[in-house]
Parts: structure tokens; sequence; C-alpha cells
């Protein structure tokens, strides 16, 4: 379910974080300071997101190594692995997030009624 971190490439970060609601949810979670349940993303950018959708968004996320899921009781709590590849890549995921966020103000500041 997890790749090992040996196992996690900058290829697949890439193409994980490719998709805007992707890189939205893993920004949300690395933002935070503890696990975050699955249902907390079912609006995005006050989008809602159907639940097969963010299944699917998060099994791309885990698969690149980018969370940990784990199962308590009905939910899954998610938590970045931002430690583990801050080892094995240093500086990449602390690169993307400031540089989305550079790109969510940018994009904000542009909006209609900004």
């Amino acid at each position: 379910m997890h790749p090992s971190i040996e196992d996690v490439t900058v290829e697949g970060i890439l193409h994980a974080l490719s998709d805007p609601t992707r890189v939205a949810i893993f920004t949300q979670i690395v933002g935070a300071n503890c696990a975050q349940i699955c249902s907390q993303f079912l609006m995005l950018n006050e989008k809602p997101v159907p639940k097969s959708t963010l299944s699917q968004h998060f099994r791309a996320l885990r698969e690149a190594g980018l969370i940990r899921s784990e199962r308590k009781g009905i939910e899954m709590h998610n938590t970045s692995r931002c430690a583990e590849i801050e080892t094995r890549f240093p500086g990449l995921i602390r690169a993307i997030v400031q540089a989305h966020a550079v790109q969510a103000a940018q994009r904000a500041a542009s909006a209609p009624g900004a």
C-alpha cells in the first residue's frame, strides 16, 4: 500500500502533484499539524469533490509515497511523509509547496472581483 522510501521517485512525486486537486489535498495535509481524514476534502476550492474521485486522488498520493494512510474505525487518517522524503530528496517538497502557494496567490489576485 505504501512504497518504501527507497522506491519513491522524483518522477512519481511530480506526476502525482501534476493534478491541481491532488496538489491542493497534499498541501493541506502538509500544512496540518495532525492527520487529516478523507472527508475533510469533500469541498476543495469551494467545489464539491465526489468520494470516488477523492479515493483515486488519495491512492495516487499514497502510491507516489507522498502520504501515509491509516484506517481508524471507518475513516482513513492521512499524514505527509515529508520528513522521509526530505532525507531522500532534500528541499524537493518544500520547493513544490512554496511554488504552489505562489501560484495560488497569483490566481487569487487575478480572479474576477479580487
